[in-house]
C-alpha cells in the first residue's frame, strides 16, 4: 500500500487490510494532508485529479540548465541526479538539431542547492564513437565509487547501446575507460537506463526499440533487468508496454522508479505517434513487482508546443524532501532542464 501527501512524498504502509478493494483510495483528512493509497488495480476517472499530486507540476519549477541555443531540436535535459556529502550531482544530455550534432555531449555537474550547477566534466559523443548520446544514469555504488551509464547511438544505424564509466569522483570520468554493458543486438536497440541499487541487488529499466523495420524503430517498450554488481545484467522481461488506442500507444519509457516492499511506482514517458517523438509526456505506472507495471493517468506536460515533459528524475534529499528534475519544452520549441522542490 502506498500513501502520498500533497507534496507527492511516498511512504510504505504495512497495514494492508485483507479483502480491501483494488484501485486508489483518496482520503482527505482535515486538518492534515491528502492521502492517496494504491492497493493495486486500475485508477478510476474520479481519482485522476488527486493522483496529480504525485506528478511534476511545471508551475512550481525553475530552470536548472538552459539549452545550448534557441529553437526546436536544441535541448538540455535527460537528467540523472545523485547526492553525496551534502552536494547534488547531475548528469544530463546536451543536444543540437539533426545535422548539427544531435546529442553531442553529456555533462556532469555539482550543486550545493540543487538549482545552480557547476560543470565538472563534459563528455563528447566522438569519444565513444557514437552518432548521438541520450539519457545517462549517474549512480554511486555501495562502496562509494561512481558510475556513469551512457546511451550511445551506433553511427549510420537506428541501433543504441549502453556503456559505463567508473571513477572515484563524479568529476573524474574518463571516456577512454568506457565499456559496453548493454549491447543490444541486430533486432533491438537499448537506451535510457534507470538504475537502482537495493540491498544486494541492482535493478535496471531501459527503453527497447525494434530494428527490423527502420521506419518503426521509434516504437518503444520498457524491459527490466537485474544484476549482482550493476555490470553483468540479466533480462527478466517487459515491465511496461504501449497501450493500443491510448495516449501512450506508440511508446513507453520508464524514467523514475520508487521501490517499496511488494510495491513499485514508476513514472514513464509516453507518446501516441511517431510525430510525437521527442515530445513525450509523463504518466504514472504501478505494480506489485518490477516487471508487472500497469499504466495509469494523469499526464504531466508542458504548457508549450506539443507538451513535451519527459525524463523525470526524483532525488531523495534525505530530509523528507525531494527534488524533481525533468526536461520540458519551452515556448520557442527548445527543451530546458527544470527542477522542483517537493
Amino acid at each position: 500500500m502506498i500513501a502520498a501527501t500533497r507534496t507527492g512524498r511516498l511512504a510504505h504502509d504495512e497495514g494492508r487490510a485483507a479483502g480491501q478493494n483494488t484501485g486508489l483510495i483518496i482520503s482527505a483528512l482535515s486538518p492534515g494532508p491528502l492521502i492517496i493509497i494504491y492497493c493495486s488495480g486500475v485508477i478510476s476517472e474520479e481519482t485522476v485529479a488527486q493522483v496529480a499530486v504525485l506528478m511534476p507540476q511545471p508551475e512550481r519549477s525553475v530552470v536548472a540548465v538552459a539549452p545550448p541555443g534557441p529553437g526546436p531540436g536544441t535541448w538540455a535535459g535527460a537528467p540523472s541526479a545523485a547526492r553525496s556529502n551534502g552536494e547534488i550531482y547531475l548528469a544530463y544530455r546536451l543536444r543540437r538539431p539533426d545535422g548539427q550534432g544531435r546529442g553531442y555531449a553529456v555533462a556532469v555537474a555539482r550543486s550545493a542547492d540543487g538549482v545552480r550547477f557547476e560543470t565538472l566534466v563534459t563528455l563528447g559523443r566522438e569519444e565513444f564513437g557514437a552518432e548521438s548520446l541520450e539519457r545517462p544514469a549517474l549512480v554511486m555504488t555501495p562502496d562509494g565509487d561512481w558510475r556513469l551509464y551512457l546511451s550511445c547511438a551506433t553511427p549510420g544505424t537506428k541501433h543504441w547501446r549502453v556503456e559505463v564509466l567508473e571513477a572515484r569522483h563524479p568529476g573524474a570520468f574518463d571516456a577512454r575507460r568506457s565499456r559496453v554493458v548493454l549491447p543490444g543486438d541486430a533486432d533491438t536497440a537499448v537506451k535510457d537506463p534507470v538504475i537502482l541499487h537495493d540491498g544486494d541487488k541492482w535493478h535496471l529499466w531501459a527503453s527497447v526499440h525494434p530494428l527490423a523495420d527502420p521506419d518503426q524503430a521509434d516504437q518503444m517498450a520498457t524491459d527490466y533487468a537485474c544484476s549482482p554488481d550493476g555490470l553483468a545484467w540479466t533480462w527478466q522481461g517487459t515491465a511496461l508496454s504501449p497501450r493500443p488506442g491510448e495516449w501512450d500507444s506508440r511508446g513507453v519509457r520508464v524514467t523514475a522508479v520508487r521501490l517499496m516492499p511488494g510495491e513499485v511506482v514508476a513514472y514513464y514517458d509516453g507518446r501516441a505517434s511517431a510525430a510525437e517523438n521527442y515530445e513525450e509526456r509523463t504518466g504514472l505506472a504501478t505494480g506489485a513487482g518490477p516487471t508487472a507495471l500497469a499504466a495509469h493517468g494523469p499526464i504531466a506536460q508542458s504548457p508549450y508546443g506539443a507538451g513535451g515533459l519527459r525524463y523525470l528524475c526524483i532525488l531523495d534529499l534525505g530530509d523528507s524532501r525531494e527534488r524533481y528534475y525533468y526536461e520540458m519544452t519551452r515556448a520557442d520549441g527548445a527543451h530546458e532542464l527544470r527542477t522542483e522542490l517537493r
